[in-house]
């Protein structure tokens, strides 16, 4: 329960304390600032607490975005003030100030609210305001004002606001023209009938989930409804968020979960189609792992970039001057939202070839969009960085390291390597990765040649980090890491040519990637990366990938497709345990993120 504590006399005729108490506020009546104290230090100290001037006029959604927000330790609007247990000292100091210096004198004429939003700023508490648009909050000071801002309520639907922010500003265009018009009202009947965004989010898990069992079937039947579902999870996954952004439910499990179950919906329908296609004769587990493969590089390179550039200095770019002119040709910025494939076309697309098609048709239609949608983005961060003059803060630099995933290899070995630090880390990790690849690409199975190329692999690895990650290409030092371990597996996989192998390795690489999504939302939310004793356990991308080479140089390919199953169970468990363990415990980050990478 919450408290809102209107300070000075009522206002006759006013709705604030229905309204309040629509919202979930308990609410008390204050006629000056020592009462406030007084009503204030009654509240429980675990309670959410609010300070509104008894005048205020506005939207009841105002009041919603500026009271009730979980994500905000404070929050304010006009004529009120509103805090979370965290930020309930601040406050109490302050009020406690005000009632000192008035006396106990009646506070009906004085905007109590701002000046405790003025005195938490002095205080060093962040204050939110949220941005309102076409939302009315204020204070009037006299019954012509106060008129005025009825007339301006009324001329705005609070509802079709509502409705209307509850989607994402920024959107692919499927999304945009074909899920959103009327997932939104979706989103308002789960609101209405107590739903929670957590619960619409496993909806859409267990939805994909059966869709892929239906793929799984390899029948045209299957197939059909395979598509369907699909498309009914992805509406089910927009209707999460904005159920979130409608009745500002937001909390950091709720995050975590969208996030990781986006890339498990997926890579468990890529898995259901390989299954069908088995059924039917054909074996795409190669295109399955190559896929997946793809797209979690795709987000690395995301990430990388973001972080690499998420507070850097002196950020010009010609290409992103470019970028900005194209933003103002409105059709330019549709066409390359779509052909980068976000989430919503990608969806679409799986989901209208595999009913339609076959999984081989719809994993070369995949592959193919993703490479073009990963050369044209890469390439155009690439050109920005080469022609931005930025300087990328430690923070960057330590967000980087973190995302290279090393292990206790490239540790011991950073000691020795601190002499030939290289001007060019992104140089060395795709020389490294690229040997060690090319070396299981081309030996046959069962060679050391690829053991020969992972000790190489683990020897350059330490050199590309032997200094900050603060150089123009940096950012692409964990993706080409990502890509050099992932593609030996599958290469090694793909060699050993027994059944069961490609399976086992689509396993292990969906263990590891999961390992390093939790890695990107831990440093997303300032909460650093995963314990080091975790990254020790499961080896770090140079451990591993030593690890797969010299199990498939010492063991026949029965025996390899064994091992990297035990593997992959090993990592999943160990990397799941300690996920699940951070993000429902008191201190797991809250990340709520608006701009989902594709």
């Amino acid at each position: 329960m919450s408290t809102a504590i209107l300070t000075g006399q009522p206002v006759p005729g006013s709705s604030l304390e229905g309204d309040l108490r629509s919202l979930g506020f308990d609410v008390r009546l204050a006629s000056d600032a020592g009462e406030a104290e007084s009503l204030l230090a009654a509240v429980p100290a675990d309670q959410r607490v609010a300070v509104v001037d008894a005048r205020f006029v506005g939207h009841t959604h105002a009041l919603r975005l500026g009271l009730t927000d979980p994500r905000f330790a404070a929050s304010a609007l006009p004529g009120a003030i509103s805090v979370q247990p965290e930020a309930r000292r601040a406050l109490t100091r302050a009020v406690a100030r005000e009632s000192s210096a008035s006396g106990g004198l009646a506070v009906a004429t004085d905007n109590l609210a701002a000046r405790l939003r003025a005195a938490l700023d002095a205080d060093g508490v962040a204050v939110h305001q949220p941005e309102l648009g076409t939302l009315v909050a204020a204070v009037p000071s006299d019954p012509q004002e106060r008129n005025e801002a009825r007339q301006a309520v009324s001329a705005v639907d609070d509802e079709a606001v509502r409705l209307r922010s509850a989607v994402k500003a920024r959107d692919g265009f499927f999304t945009t023209y074909c899920i959103s018009p009327y997932s939104r009202y979706i989103a308002r009947w789960c609101a209405r009938h107590g739903l929670t965004p957590n619960q619409v989010t496993t909806a859409s898990l267990l939805t994909a989930l059966i869709a892929a069992g239906c793929a799984a079937t390899g029948t045209r039947v299957g197939f059909v409804a395979a598509g369907l579902l699909l498309l009914f999870s992805f509406v089910l996954d927009c209707t999460d968020g904005q159920l979130a952004r409608y009745s500002l439910q937001y909390s950091t499990l709720g995050a975590w979960l969208d996030a990781t179950f986006d890339r498990a919906k997926e890579y468990a329908y890529y898995a259901g189609l390989a299954l069908g296609a088995a059924r039917g004769g054909d074996d795409v587990w190669a295109l399955a792992l190559g896929a997946m493969i793809l797209q979690t590089c795709r987000h690395v390179v995301d990430f990388s970039f973001n972080e690499a550039n998420h507070d850097a200095t002196a950020n010009t770019s010609p290409t992103a001057a470019l970028s900005d002119k194209l933003d103002s040709v409105g059709w330019t910025v549709w066409v390359r939202r779509m052909i980068v494939l976000p989430i919503g076309e990608r969806w679409a697309m799986i989901a209208v070839l595999t009913a339609l098609t076959t999984p081989r048709i719809t994993f070369y239609a995949l592959l193919i969009g993703c490479a073009f949608a990963a050369t044209y983005t890469t390439a155009g961060r690439v050109l920005r960085s080469l022609t931005r003059k930025a300087r990328r803060t430690d923070r960057a630099a330590t967000a980087l390291a973190d995302l290279t995933d090393s292990g206790p290899l490239a540790e011991f070995l950073t000691r020795f390597t601190r002499g030939f630090a290289s001007r060019g880390p992104a140089y060395v990790a795709f020389v490294a990765g690229a040997l060690v690849v090319l070396g299981a690409a081309l030996a046959p199975y069962g060679s050391w040649w690829p053991v020969l190329g992972a000790v190489i692999y683990v020897l350059l690895s330490p050199v590309a980090l032997a200094r900050p990650l603060k150089g123009a290409l940096d950012w692409l030092v964990p993706p080409f890491f990502r890509a050099a371990e992932y593609g030996t597996v599958l290469v090694l996989a793909a060699k050993a040519d027994v059944n069961g192998a490609l399976p086992a390795a689509f396993g292990l690489v969906a263990a590891v990637a999961y390992h390093h999504y939790d890695t990107v939302y831990r440093i997303r939310g300032n909460a650093g990366a995963p314990p080091h004793w975790l990254v020790r356990a499961i080896g770090g991308h140079e451990g591993r990938t030593l690890l797969v080479t010299v199990l498939a140089a010492l063991l026949t390919a029965t025996q390899f497709k064994v091992a990297l199953t035990v593997l992959a169970v090993a990592v999943a468990l160990l990397v799941l345990v300690e996920s699940i363990r951070f993000w429902v415990s008191s201190g797991a980050p809250a990340v709520h993120d608006e701009g989902e990478p594709a």
